[in-house]
């Protein structure tokens, strides 16, 4: 395990502990269940104020990437909300614990985002609990492989697309009133609006419309003064994995075909939202930054 995310080591042997296993997770998973627990930078994110008195709405915050990001985010001095599933409390419970250990106040917002009215009341109580908002981070994702398109039904279609992509235009319109000039968004795609991978059809192409969405936007809101970006991981270690993501059998060789040759882990996507979020990325607009452990793009 590194000292911190500062730490000088070679990167194809980080995390190298970390060994996931075949294996199947009903709905959406947790945390608790993985058979390699995922690092979040638990133990080694080291904070320097990056973020000081921002606050921040981040989206599946329970596990994997949004958990890393809101400790990351809290590290950094910011106040956090987490939304994710009911049936993901205890994981969110514990990055409640991790925010408030780091002195920072943190908001816990369970429902559904694929509910229109949900994601409205979510955007209201992480304004009302945190004061303001000025940080939107858009994470929470459905992934479910399908190995035939003929196999591909309208309901799992329709919801892949409203927890990827409806709910991140609903939020962020919710959201888009609080923001004043300064604020940022931060859109999570990934290497499959890339890549697309012909399991993963439809998840592939709502990544593909969150990248465009994430570009037309950054450039309507910029002259306000409020920068959109992205963050496109490769495959990273989540219960999203598990729990329909990718075949079980295939579980402990995914990652062998990134350039380090191993899954990358949530901790490793952290900075990158903390780079977006802050002043230091005040002249990147409309970017789309990669973390993927070597899989070229365009």
């Amino acid at each position: 395990m590194s000292a911190d995310q500062y730490a000088f080591e070679d990167p194809t042997k980080k995390f190298a502990d970390i060994t996931p296993k075949a294996q199947y997770l009903e709905g959406a998973g947790t945390d608790e269940e993985l058979s390699s627990s995922a690092d979040h930078g638990e133990e080694t994110y080291r904070g320097s104020g990056r973020l000081e008195g921002r606050k921040a709405l981040v989206t599946g915050g329970d596990s994997g990437i949004g958990a890393a990001v809101a400790i990351a985010y809290a590290r950094e001095g910011a106040d956090v909300a987490i939304s994710y599933l009911p049936e993901e409390e205890e994981d969110a419970q514990r990055i409640v614990g991790l925010v408030e250990a780091a002195g920072r106040k943190a908001v816990a917002l369970p429902g559904d985002i694929t509910d229109h009215d949900f994601c409205l009341d979510l955007v209201a109580k992480a304004v009302e609990g945190l004061g303001g908002l000025d940080i939107l981070v858009n994470n929470a994702g459905k992934q479910q492989h399908v190995e035939e398109f003929l196999d591909l039904d309208d309901e799992n279609f329709d919801e892949t697309y409203k927890t990827n992509v409806y709910a991140m235009f609903w939020i962020t319109k919710a959201a888009l009133p609080h923001l004043a000039p300064g604020s940022t968004i931060i859109n999570t795609t990934s290497i499959q609006a890339y890549q697309p991978a012909p399991m993963l059809v439809d998840y592939a192409s709502t990544k593909a419309a969150i990248n465009t969405f994430s570009k037309g936007l950054a450039m309507q809101l910029a002259p306000k003064g409020i920068r959109v970006n992205a963050v496109a991981p490769g495959p990273i270690w989540t219960p999203l994995q598990p729990a329909g993501g990718q075949p079980s059998d295939a579980l402990p060789d995914v990652g062998s075909q990134t350039a380090l040759g191993r899954w990358g882990q949530p901790a490793e996507l952290a900075p990158a939202y903390v780079f977006l979020a802050s002043g230091e990325s005040s002249y990147v607009v409309g970017e789309t930054l990669h973390v993927d452990g070597g899989m070229p793009t365009p």
